[in-house]
């Protein structure tokens, strides 16, 4: 019944409100061997500006946060009541404005005498909400630390920002102090682990790994579990699959080590090659496959359009008795669509509520995208109004994908529809207007679009200045780009080499065709 209405829906007229689409215990920091190096680094946040927030790369969700460690999250919770948000809010007012002062000393001394007790969670949250300021969180681990309320929580944290940010001896210290304090150090050294995957330096993930016995952490399964994941999900696959064969006599090969580097390959890098090897390999080393492996490669089959390997597998999985998850119905449902299949997507998307799946957002945008790529815009809208019609709100990506091909008008009406659900528009939606604007060499709604953005309160970065000077240098704007050129300048941003020079050829040969069309005449 469900899937004769959706189709009901595809053949009547697009819904009018649719757009139109053409642990640290107390450790005294003067007593610890590492305080003379943390207090060096710790130095440098005074009289300094606050980092850019925008050069920062960092989780976004401001309300929760998990490090995946293996089976052992550093999670970070939502905040709780509304004391604490004042607490925090205050607490980080007054640590940007003890950063102005002229020595480490005069603003402890200035924490001190604050009157405010901090607590374990009040710190945790603090130094979170200061994460893309790490010389900031840092002078608030150390305010927690002199109040004997930091634990392995925030330690774990503090280790993730400064990991973050590149301050690697900075954390390594933190982690010594502890280990010389008989802390437990474990998740710490997992989350620089993680850190050091993350900064592409695979080689010291793995040293970070072999070193944990020194700190009385011993390398279980759950730590090499986390360390192949950690490179996997940072594209160090190659590195990780090579540490699994070698390390095979202290952790034999088993069919979680084997999903973990089938993952890398089916979904981080997409290669259809490599992971076909990994699953040979599995049959090879006398591995079973489990719901797990099928998952991955039905997911990477979809990615790559083989809706032939996504289906035979499917029913593979069905016969050894496997229940498929609604990670595979979904990709089921985007290959079908992708390859014209639309009308089987549907009975696909049947078949998962059958199966007591609830359908999610992923459900409805894996026929949403495809469809918009195809240009099958009243199919996309139905599904759009479909999706609506069962309570699952739309997200970002959903409007990205009816954004990309609309025309102007239809464009400005989308951007609308996001404001009103509070979707944005975000610069990065912008950012993707621009360049599509760009590539159909629509300078004028490009300058538009341009416009446009102060009506949302969008604030240029420079990856917006450089898409719009970069695309009217291209088009043959000169004056217009070098005039957004300068104002990205006058405002602070960056000289870009690159683009100075594209602007000096484009004028040098513009400047020769006139040059010969004069001799000419």
């Amino acid at each position: 019944m469900e899937m004769m209405a959706l189709s009901r829906r595809l053949r009547q007229a697009p819904c009018p409100h649719i757009f139109r689409i053409s642990t640290l215990p107390s450790v005294s920091p003067r007593s610890s061997p590492g305080y003379r190096q943390l207090r060096r680094s710790l130095s440098g946040a005074f009289r300094r500006t606050p980092c850019d927030r925008s050069q920062c790369s960092h989780p976004s969700c401001l309300r929760s946060f998990s490090v995946q460690i293996g089976g052992d999250p550093v999670v970070f919770p939502e905040r709780q009541a509304a004391e604490s948000d004042s607490r925090e809010a205050t607490v980080i007012e007054l640590l940007r404005r003890v950063a102005l002062l002229p020595t480490e000393a005069e603003a402890m001394e200035s924490l001190r005498t604050d009157g405010i007790v901090p607590n374990g969670g009040l710190v945790h949250s603090v130094v979170w909400a200061l994460r893309e300021e790490w010389r900031l969180a840092f002078l608030a681990f150390k305010w927690g630390d002199e109040w004997g309320c930091i634990d392995e929580k925030v330690l774990s944290l503090m280790t993730w920002v400064l990991g973050s940010h590149g301050k690697f001896s900075i954390a390594w210290c933190l982690i010594r102090d502890s280990h010389r304090s008989s802390v437990d150090t474990r998740q710490a050294m997992l989350v620089m682990i993680d850190r050091y995957a993350a900064a592409n330096n695979p080689a010291k993930a793995i040293w970070t790994f072999h070193v944990m016995e020194k700190f009385r952490t011993a390398p279980d399964e759950e730590a090499y579990c986390a360390l192949l994941t950690a490179l996997c999900k940072n594209g160090n696959i190659e590195e990780a699959e090579e540490f699994m064969f070698l390390n095979k006599k202290l952790f034999p090969l088993e069919t979680e080590s084997f999903n973990i580097i089938l993952n890398g390959w089916s979904n981080v890098i997409v290669d259809v090659l490599e992971a076909k090897r990994i699953w040979r390999e599995m049959s090879r080393c006398c591995i079973t496959p489990n719901a797990t492996s099928y998952t991955h490669m039905i997911c990477c089959f979809s990615k790559a359009s083989n809706l032939f390997d996504s289906s035979r597998l499917y029913d593979e999985m069905k016969k050894r008795g496997w229940v498929p998850g609604l990670e595979v119905y979904n990709s089921l449902i985007y290959v079908l669509t992708r390859e014209n299949c639309f009308s089987k997507a549907l009975k696909m998307l049947e078949k998962l509520k059958e199966a007591g799946l609830q359908p999610n957002h992923t459900t409805y945008d894996s026929m949403i995208r495809p469809l918009c790529e195809a240009k099958k815009l009243d199919e996309a809208r139905a599904v759009l109004s479909s999706m609506i019609g069962d309570n699952i709100q739309p997200t970002i990506e959903t409007y990205h994908s009816f954004l990309e091909v609309t025309d102007f008008e239809g464009t400005l009406e989308v951007l609308s529809i996001m404001r009103k659900a509070g979707l944005g528009p975000t610069g990065d939606t912008f950012l993707l207007v621009l360049e599509k604007f760009f590539k159909l060499n629509q300078v004028e709604n490009s300058l538009r679009i341009w416009v446009e953005m102060r009506q949302y309160e969008i604030v240029p970065v420079a990856a917006h200045y450089l898409k719009v000077v970069h695309g009217l240098a291209t088009s043959g704007f000169l004056i217009k780009a070098k005039e957004i050129y300068s104002e990205m300048r006058a405002k602070g941003f960056l000289d870009d080499p690159k683009l100075k020079k594209l602007l000096y050829r484009t004028a040098r040969r513009k400047k020769d065709r006139r040059e010969r069309h004069a001799g000419e005449d």
